[in-house]
């Protein structure tokens, strides 16, 4: 009976100090001013926001890039490596909530000195042995709630770096995929500009022969090689953006700068679906929303942590033991030691100390508040963003198809006038520039209403995200299969050569 004393003295302090107190303001989500559709919703939209949207492109080599990114990509790899961090703070913290054990052991040989007035008595040796081998227990109470706002603050932070891993993923995908729609469209108005620089040196040849013998002037020589040469400086230009395109593509892909892979032609991707969804949806989909809520909620429970600092520090120390000066008497009944201590700390004064540390937490709760508040303004601005980009792009194309289209025609009655007598060159020149234009700025827009499919999966959030992050995880060791051929046997360069693939 007197053995269960202590164990149920034990549990009651344990109850006790658990169903304690619990300062400062429990978490509400705050109410927030939420839309009821979006303003430039479409009716076609569809429900595919959890699935692999980019496979909609209907390009290999752009999956494959997302693929490599998601299990290379450093930043990714650095999300990951915080959440690790913020996992071992929770458990740190959370440690605070139980009593801490401890064991240890000492043995010593000493000499005392026969000098000193009090001798060691007669016959007894003045070296001895000391043996002692302890067990330590110490426990603070945490009857304010200290310790329990201070752990679900630390969940919160690693709820919210989990959520900022998500966040990373989520823009790592998107970041790919424009990136490589923009370097397919530079590849296009790469094509344009060298297709203009050909046309254009047979025009200047023709007009040399022609000038040989008298039937132009060296004003209109001098006209046609000035657009050639107009042409002839795009090239380099267009070069250079392409190969700063792909060193920033392979950095994002994780690997050395150098040449990308070329996949399906620009007009010849999809364009996957509008995702379907409501405003409200958006608090739920957005990792970073839910981040900065997590944070939000962490910098809540801290304000509690601070208010308990104005209540008393309760601890409770043990320890058991065996003290002995010969090993083979350690662990005898007449060894044995032990000890109970309790000690309280209350503060009194501390000249404004812990109110400052109040403030302070709930300042940083403020922050937090109106952080979060405009987390969810930006966001519905994106995706509003977004739908408006992807509706006026689609415009724009068809309009600039249509004048590509005219602008085609023109140059061709501008000619067949000029070599008829009936114009000057001036007219022609006119033409085939205002033609070479269109085609580049029709060749962008081809590349932006792509990305403006990317940034609007991007600004809506979803439950891809979750897809791409399984993609993160390292495969398994794939079996020799003649199903898996490699991805460059489906590429086209960038030139429109089937099964090439161009290396810069």
């Amino acid at each position: 009976m007197r053995g269960t004393a202590p164990k149920r003295l034990l549990a009651s302090v344990m109850l006790l100090a658990l169903s304690g107190c619990l300062l400062g303001p429990n978490y509400q989500r705050p109410a927030v001013d939420v839309p009821a559709t979006y303003r430039f919703a479409q009716g076609e939209a569809a429900g595919i926001a959890n699935a692999a949207w980019w496979e909609q492109f209907q390009d290999p080599v752009l999956n494959q890039l997302i693929a490599t990114a998601l299990q290379d990509n450093r930043d990714v790899k650095v999300a990951a490596a915080r959440v690790d961090e913020f996992r071992g703070m929770f458990v740190t913290t959370r440690s605070g909530l139980f009593p801490q054990v401890s064991a240890g052991a000492d043995a010593s040989r000493q000499r005392v000195s026969q000098v000193e007035a009090v001798t060691v008595p007669k016959g007894v040796s003045p070296v001895y042995n000391q043996f002692d081998a302890t067990l330590a227990v110490s426990w603070e109470l945490d009857l304010f709630g200290k310790v329990r706002r201070e752990t679900e603050a630390a969940r919160a932070n690693l709820l919210a770096s989990e959520e900022g891993r998500r966040a990373t993923i989520l823009t790592l995908v998107s970041s790919v995929a424009s990136a490589y729609i923009n370097l397919r469209s530079l590849d296009r108005q790469l094509e344009i500009a060298k297709e203009t620089v050909h046309s254009r040196a047979e025009s200047v040849r023709v007009f040399e022969a022609r000038f040989r013998y008298g039937e132009v002037s060296q004003m209109e020589l001098a006209q046609s090689q000035s657009e050639y040469q107009a042409a002839q400086v795009t090239v380099p230009q267009l070069e250079a953006q392409i190969g700063q395109q792909e060193d920033a593509l392979s950095v994002l892909i994780g690997r050395n700068p150098g040449a990308i892979l070329r996949g399906r032609e620009l007009s010849q991707m999809g364009t996957p679906p509008i995702p379907e969804g409501l405003p409200s949806e958006l608090l739920e989909r957005r990792p970073d929303l839910l981040e900065a809520e997590q944070t939000l909620v962490a910098q809540n429970a801290l304000i509690g942590a601070a208010r308990a600092l104005y209540f008393p520090s309760i601890s409770l120390t043990g320890l058991f033991g065996s003290v002995s000066a010969q090993f083979s008497n350690l662990f005898t009944g007449p060894a044995r030691v032990w000890s109970f201590a309790g000690s309280v700390t209350q503060p009194i004064f501390t000249a404004g100390n812990i109110t400052g540390q109040v403030h302070q937490a709930e300042a940083r709760q403020q922050e937090a508040l109106y952080s979060y508040e405009k987390a969810i303004q930006v966001a519905f601005q994106e995706v509003e963003d977004s739908l408006i980009s992807v509706q006026k792009t689609h415009q724009a194309l068809d309009a600039q198809n249509l004048q590509v289209e005219a602008l085609v025609t023109y140059a061709r009655l501008a000619r067949q006038r000029y070599e008829g007598g009936y114009t000057s060159y001036i007219e022609v020149l006119d033409a085939e520039r205002s033609l070479f234009n269109a085609q580049l700025s029709y060749a962008q827009t081809q590349g932006a209403v792509l990305t403006s499919y990317v940034t609007l999966y991007k600004a809506t959030g979803g439950g891809w995200v979750a897809e791409a992050e399984k993609m993160t995880m390292p495969p398994a060791a794939p079996q020799a299969s003649p199903a898996m051929a490699p991805v460059s046997q489906n590429l086209t360069a960038p030139g429109g050569t089937p099964g090439a693939v161009e290396a810069r």
